[in-house]
Formats: C-alpha cells, sequence, structure tokens
C-alpha cells in the first residue's frame, strides 16, 4: 500500500543529507561547538518551552519522530526521564553514543509497541504533519500515555481567520477560483505526504470521541527559520536576529489581540484533570483551557 512506501522514503530521508556515521557524529560535534548561541537554538526553545509545566522529576516521556533525540535530549536536561523513537534509528543510535540520549527505539508512530499508558507524557513535535496517517498515530499516542500527549504542530488558519473562512465558503462551489487564492490548501512534501496542519476544533472532537476531560491550547510564532540559521551566532548576526525578533513581536501583539491564529498550535490533550497548580503554571504560560462535557451515555 501506498503508505508503506512513505515509511521507506521517510525512513531513508536522512541518510541522504548523512550518509555514513561520521558525517552524523560531524553534526553533533558542530552543534555542541555551537551550543545555545544560534538563532536556530533560540527558535527551537520557543517550541520547547511549551512543555515546561509538564516536566520534572519522575516523569517518563515518549518522543515520537525524533530524529535527531533533540527532543528527548531537552526533557531529559529538564529533569525527565525519555524514550526518543523514529522509524530509523541510525541518527538516535549515534546520538546515544554520544551522550545526546539515554534510550531509543525504532518505532512506527501508527503502531507503537508499547503497553498501555507506558509513559506519563508523549511529546509529538513537528512531526505529525508528516505522518501518511496521522490520525492512526493520535490514537496511538493517547493508548500509550496515562496523563496526556502534547502536540506541536503548524497551526490550520482557517477556522480562525474569518476572511479565509468566508472565501472558503464563497468559493467552495468553485474549486478553481477557491485554489488559486488559497494556494497551499493543498500541500504534499516531497515523499508524497499530504501535510496535515492541524486546528482546535479537530482536537475537541477528538477528546469527546474518547470522553476524555480536558484540552490545553497554546498558540505561538516560531516559524522564523532560515538557511544558515543553525550556525549563525546571535551576536554576531545581530541585525538578522534584531528582525527576526520585531517581527515576532510584531506577530505575538496580533495573536494577543486575536487578529491573526498563530503559526503553529501546541495542544495537550489530558487524560485526566491536571492538579490546579498545574493548570494555573500553564495558564500563566499562556494556555487556555477547554473542558469538554462529560458523555452521559458512556462511563468513564
Amino acid at each position: 500500500m501506498y503508505h508503506h512506501q512513505s515509511y521507506q522514503k521517510h525512513g531513508n530521508w536522512y541518510n541522504q543529507y548523512f550518509p555514513g556515521k561520521e558525517s552524523k557524529i560531524n553534526y553533533y560535534k558542530e552543534k555542541r561547538s555551537l551550543g545555545k548561541k544560534t538563532i536556530a537554538h533560540w527558535l527551537q526553545n520557543i517550541f520547547f518551552k511549551c512543555i515546561d509545566p509538564l516536566l520534572g522529576e519522575n516523569r517518563y516521556w515518549l518522543t515520537v519522530g525524533d530524529a535527531y533525540g533533540f527532543d528527548a535530549q531537552y526533557i531529559e536536561s529538564r529533569g525527565s526521564m525519555a524514550m526518543a523513537t523514529d522509524l530509523n534509528v541510525d541518527f538516535l543510535t549515534v546520538a546515544r553514543e554520544e551522550g545526546i540520549i539515554t534510550r531509543y527505539r525504532a518505532e512506527n508512530a501508527e503502531q507503537l509497541n508499547f503497553p498501555d499508558e507506558n509513559f506519563d507524557y508523549v511529546l509529538c513535535k513537528e512531526s505529525y504533519h508528516h505522518f501518511p496517517r496521522p490520525y492512526a498515530a493520535l490514537y496511538e499516542m493517547i493508548r500509550v500515555a496515562k496523563e496526556g500527549i502534547v502536540i506541536i504542530e503548524p497551526q490550520d488558519p482557517v477556522t480562525k481567520i474569518p476572511i479565509l473562512l468566508w472565501l472558503f465558503n464563497l468559493f467552495k462551489t468553485n474549486p478553481r477560483i477557491l485554489n488559486r487564492i488559497w494556494k497551499n490548501r493543498f500541500s504534499y512534501e516531497p515523499v508524497g505526504n499530504f501535510v496535515y496542519k492541524v486546528s482546535e476544533r479537530e482536537f475537541e472532537k477528538f477528546a469527546a470521541g474518547l470522553n476524555l476531560p480536558m484540552l490545553a491550547f497554546k498558540r505561538i510564532n516560531p516559524n522564523f527559520y532560515f538557511k544558515g540559521a543553525e550556525v549563525l551566532d546571535q551576536k554576531k548576526y545581530s541585525a538578522s536576529f534584531i528582525k527576526i525578533k520585531v517581527k515576532k513581536a510584531l506577530m505575538d501583539i496580533l495573536l494577543r489581540c486575536r487578529l491573526t491564529p498563530g503559526q503553529v498550535l501546541c495542544t495537550v490533550v489530558f487524560k485526566t484533570i491536571p492538579e490546579d497548580s498545574l493548570l494555573q503554571q500553564m495558564k500563566a504560560e499562556g494556555y487556555h483551557f477547554i473542558h469538554i462535557p462529560v458523555n452521559p451515555y458512556a462511563a468513564r
């Protein structure tokens, strides 16, 4: 079937750019030498800070689609344990040898080989939109999580920008015009997969269907990456860095004023109601919450 071909292409994707073990080792050495000074590191931390309230001692995390192991590395740097997984573990094997991560396994997110509720939390960061069958992965992630899952992905702007929704409704019977206006309505990757952008409503339906109690959402603007950002020092290239910070500040203002939806949506799907202390901490970090009404016809 088609999705098996997609798995093979994804599995070999990183080896096209880093074909041997030595090139992978050099990649990690370069990352280590650059440290926390690069523009790319600053941008990545915008993503990672979303999970800070959920981290701490005695927490066991699963990261899916964690090709380089950096998601697991961040989690462990904050005192939690993490199991890094990806379709292909050529990079993760080197990451373990280089001390980047402590645990890894080859896993298909759409068919995880772990028992139910094996992890406290599952993190899927910038990987969900790459999956050929992301909804299958969503059900697998919630199955192996005890407390919840975190999905950090590009946001589908249609339901959050009134003019886009108006244009969609106006031209939905004339797809040629609609596709000309909304050019990335159907986006595909080089490996052939459709790019699944996410929405709050999508996760509301998922949680309600499984009779889960609560969702938390945080909208962020971290998508300012450009080629070279991974090696550019924030101070040496201060002009470029300042431009990014100004753009982000303006977009954050528009986001707070609810004039734009944010580039990326961080979603936490909880399996149980969290403690008030955690909710307060998440609220202080910019999250808002959706309580799912109890299904009167289904027992929890």
